[in-house]
């Protein structure tokens, strides 16, 4: 008996003093990583957007409650420092899913194949406007592309051919109908979805209603884009960090600011604050859904395929933010803000989340 216990103690201790597999040695783009198991409380990382991850939050919660994995970990670090993060290679310390409030640019792409990054799937869960917002108490605006253009844009047109610092120190500079009030905007900074999608569709919208800047999309693309989206650094644009509740204690400071964020977080604080309506249309969920108000976008969480095998319970995950009770209509994220995609497009976009669909192979 006493031989049997010496054998099996150093079968143990020479088992415990095995060199560990170092996963940023193995070939990411061989099956040799599917062969290792994960601990079964390991759990889910998931970074990016401060715009979805209200949503991804709620399902991570509901998901640690009714299933047998643990809670997923959501950390929010803006659309850009997400992908950043997420591409930093394979294994269940790293990222699993990536939150964004704006589609995966090329250049992120290749960033997380230079890592072994290669088989991602691209999950669009629905849509948010982005608001300009400001206190309750505050002036009610209706504003217009073109206008949120003249304010923010770092140069104008001269009138001359040429091109000067933006003139314009109040609202009622920009426009008669606008408030008398100083131009002061809190917004996201550069690495976020949200300042990303308002450039392109609130500052390039409004750009293209300018005459001399909308001649520059036909003669020189490049130079449009720039004038275009540079914002205006000279104090009335603040850069107010990932973390939208910044911006409402800002504006809840300050009655003459306006603060820039998705529609979902002016729903949460409708309490405290108001939305503009931009030409003549306020953000509401059906403006949001038709597509009839003028500043919305689509939202997306996008998962590292490579970590399915390494992060237990990463496609019952997907299953549970996809399901209808989680993104559809009368779905428990709905009351958090999201406007849901139509049926059939959730059938299909379901379908091939579950299938672990990478974009190659959906675009292919």
């Amino acid at each position: 008996m006493r031989t049997i216990f010496l054998a099996l103690s150093a079968a143990l201790l020479a088992s415990a003093c095995a060199p560990k597999t170092d996963l940023s040695e193995i070939d990411a783009s061989s099956g040799e990583l599917q062969v290792f198991a994960a601990s079964p409380d390991e759990k889910i990382r998931i970074v990016g957007s401060s715009t979805v991850s209200p949503f991804s939050t709620t399902v991570a919660e509901q998901f640690g409650a009714v299933s047998e994995f643990p809670t997923p970990i959501v950390e929010t670090t803006g659309t850009g420092g997400g992908f950043q993060a997420f591409c930093q290679g394979i294994g269940p310390k790293e990222p699993s899913i990536s939150n964004a409030s704006r589609p995966v640019k090329a250049s992120e792409l290749a960033l997380c194949e230079r890592q072994g990054v290669t088989e991602i799937v691209e999950v669009k869960i629905g849509y948010d406007g982005i608001v300009l917002a400001n206190a309750k108490g505050s002036p009610t605006m209706d504003i217009t592309k073109e206008e949120i253009y003249r304010a923010l844009a770092e140069e104008l047109p001269d009138g001359n051919g040429g091109w000067q610092d933006n003139p314009n120190e109040t609202w009622q500079d920009v426009a008669d109908h606008l408030p008398d009030m100083p131009i002061l905007v809190s917004g996201p900074p550069p690495t976020s979805g949200t300042r990303d999608a308002f450039a392109e569709l609130a500052m390039e919208g409004g750009a293209e209603e300018v005459p001399e800047v909308a001649a520059l999309k036909e003669s020189n693309r490049d130079e449009f884009g720039r004038r275009a989206t540079t914002i205006r650094m000279d104090g009335k644009w603040i850069d107010s960090g990932e973390n939208d509740t910044a911006i409402v204690q800002t504006l809840m400071k300050n009655p003459d600011s306006i603060g820039i964020m998705g529609f979902s977080f002016l729903e949460q604080n409708l309490d405290r604050l108001k939305g503009a309506s931009i030409g003549g249309l306020e953000p509401s969920f059906e403006n949001i859904a038709s597509g009839d108000y003028g500043i919305s976008r689509s939202m997306f969480f996008y998962v590292k395929k490579q970590n399915v095998n390494l992060v237990p319970g990463l496609t019952d995950f997907i299953s549970e933010f996809t399901q209808e009770d989680a993104w559809g209509p009368t779905g428990y994220l709905v009351e958090k803000g999201l406007i849901p995609l139509q049926e059939a497009e959730r059938t299909a976009v379901r379908e091939k989340a579950l299938e672990l669909q990478t974009m190659d192979a959906a675009e292919s």
